[in-house]
């Protein structure tokens, strides 16, 4: 899936494991290593002296002394302590500046100048009223209280009168397409959703309309036909805000989103380089390069852009995606600090942790590399894959003729070397009835657990892995299912799987059961082939109603 712009901000912290700041300051729960921080400059390590004691423990205070006496007197101490601190130096510099750390917005572990110039740097606003618009400024300020209210209803008829009565007024009709963006979200209505999609085209279709309000109405028109997964007309919106406004390369960046959503890598990194041409410290433009550069397999020449694009800490550039592929493309290459960005990505929010890297997951479920068939529920279908191992077997072996061409190679790039192959007879929970002809058996036999047939965030399948074949590490998308390996075909030695930090080996007729959200390496070392059968189950901490609502993938 290509990587996506997202409004969500990372917090600072540092990349190394056992240095990162308090808890509240990061986007995520902190490192593993990390621990509370303040240590004796906390609050509590001054509470041995209290206003108003003595040391004989006797109460203090001045007889007959009024609240007005005592109110000047802290006036006058506040007064005398403001100015202590600035001639005197009392402050203490680098536990203030550590505190900042949170503010960390250029992600280089501490709070500095640049990270100042960043949160100081007040945003445009933009101009949405021309001239006439000014002149019923109070007509459109009624309507838009209305909609900032939550009335929609309300509001549509208010700005849709005004529309009526001001048909050329580009305001009124930004308003009346924002109420019914509003509207189709509230009511769930793609209809609706469609006629605000064509409102905001009209927008800037009407005569002397401002820039900002151009801009504004076209990005989200674009937005829209995305969300409805109108990718083509998405484009066309964003290369008609680039051709009005070419010098903008915030629009072009989009535009290299838009793309990259189409699946043409190519005229997206055209875009890229253009802009990093103009502006080459383009953090937006940096990462999406990257990630096309990774998808091309360009692995070493991918790894600066990520990680100064990250760095940048631009808008769209926190992003666990980016982190995601900056820390492969540095295991792939041999580089160690792989897992400083893994780290510093789990210390974001963007990973539950640095072994658990999936990124389309739900919280709270149980995460560990291992489990055993009691801890899922599902002894069942575990007792069912080890009593039919020999069935199942036998039929995957029926459908290995290459003749057939049955067994596809593997398409993910996830292979260093080697040969490997699969045969799925389940997709995203939909059964493939051309592929169950081949092995009928072992697909009448899984029809009666729904827990895999119906997992959409999984697959059912063989796997073949010839000698030589080396799969690097990788996660999986999600921590919604786990990953059951029944093994079929096991050479005696020179097969192994490490999941996190602890590595198995297969046996036949067993079933192992890993979550594949962790990160999981292959070796098959043998003199002959390795065959297993792969079911995916739903994570079995998951809902009914999560199972049935969850998107597939």
């Amino acid at each position: 899936m290509a990587p996506r712009k997202n409004a969500k901000g990372g917090g600072g912290g540092s990349s190394g494991s056992g240095s990162s700041s308090s808890s509240s300051g990061s986007g995520g729960s902190g490192g593993s290593g990390s621990s509370s921080s303040g240590g004796s400059s906390s609050p509590g390590a001054r509470r041995d002296t209290k206003h108003g004691g003595h040391k004989n423990g006797r109460k203090g205070g001045l007889p007959g002394s009024s609240f007005f006496t005592w109110f000047m007197v802290i006036a006058l101490l506040g007064v005398w302590t403001s100015v202590a601190v600035v001639w005197f130096d009392l402050v203490d510099y680098e536990e203030v500046l550590g505190k900042l750390g949170v503010y960390d917005a250029d992600g280089d572990g501490d709070f500095d100048v640049d990270d100042a110039k960043v949160l100081l740097v007040k945003k445009k606003k933009p101009k949405l009223l021309n001239k006439f618009d000014k002149t019923i400024k109070a007509e459109l300020d009624a309507a838009e209280k209305l909609r900032k209210r939550g009335k929609i209803e309300e509001a549509v008829t208010a700005f849709e009168e005004l529309v009526r009565k001001y048909p050329r007024s580009p305001r009124a009709r930004y308003g009346k397409a924002q109420c019914e963006d509003d509207l189709a979200e509230k009511r769930r209505s793609n209809d609706v959703l469609r006629r605000a999609i064509e409102t905001y085209q009209e927008v800037a279709s009407l005569p002397d309309v401002p820039t900002d309000l151009v801009k504004l109405s076209l990005k989200r028109r674009s937005e829209r036909q995305q969300f409805l997964g109108h990718m083509r007309g998405s484009l066309v919106t964003l290369q008609k805000l680039v051709q009005l406004f070419p010098d903008d390369t915030s629009l072009k960046n989009d535009l290299g989103v838009g793309y990259l959503l189409m699946g043409d890598n190519e005229n997206a990194k055209k875009v890229y380089e253009e802009v990093l041409n103009v502006t080459p410290n383009d953090g937006f433009a940096k990462v999406h390069y990257g990630f096309i550069l990774k998808a091309q397999n360009k692995i070493a020449e991918s790894i600066p852009y990520l990680k100064e694009g990250i760095e940048s800490g631009d808008p769209g550039t926190d992003d666990g995606r980016f982190y995601f592929h900056l820390g492969d493309a540095m295991q792939r290459v041999g580089n160690k600090e792989a897992y400083k960005w893994y780290e510093l990505g789990h210390e974001r929010g963007h990973f539950a942790s640095v072994w658990q890297r999936s990124l389309y997951n739900v919280n709270g479920l149980k995460a560990q590399p291992w489990w055993t068939p009691k801890e899922t529920g599902y002894t069942e279908l575990v007792k069912s894959l080890e009593r039919n191992w020999k069935l199942i077997r036998d039929e995957g072996l029926s459908v290995m003729d290459e003749a057939k061409g049955l067994f596809l190679p593997e398409d993910e790039n996830l292979r260093e070397k080697g040969d490997w192959s699969q045969f799925t007879l389940w997709q995203q929970g939909r059964k493939n009835d051309n592929a169950c002809k081949g092995a009928p058996k072992t697909c009448s036999l899984l029809d009666k657990f729904p827990e895999t047939t119906g997992c959409r965030r999984g697959q059912i399948k063989y796997s073949i892995m010839h000698p030589g074949t080396h799969v690097w590490p990788h996660t999986g998308p999600t921590n919604c299912r786990l990953r059951m390996h029944l093994g079929l075909v096991i050479p005696k030695e020179g097969c192994k799987i490490r999941c996190a930090n602890e590595t198995r080996t297969w046996e036949e007729g067993k079933v192992l059961i890993f979550d594949d959200s962790f990160e999981h390496e292959v070796w098959q070392d043998a003199t002959s082939f390795r065959l297993i059968f792969i079911v995916d189950v739903w994570h079995p901490e998951l809902t009914p109603q999560q199972r049935r609502s969850l998107p597939a993938i």
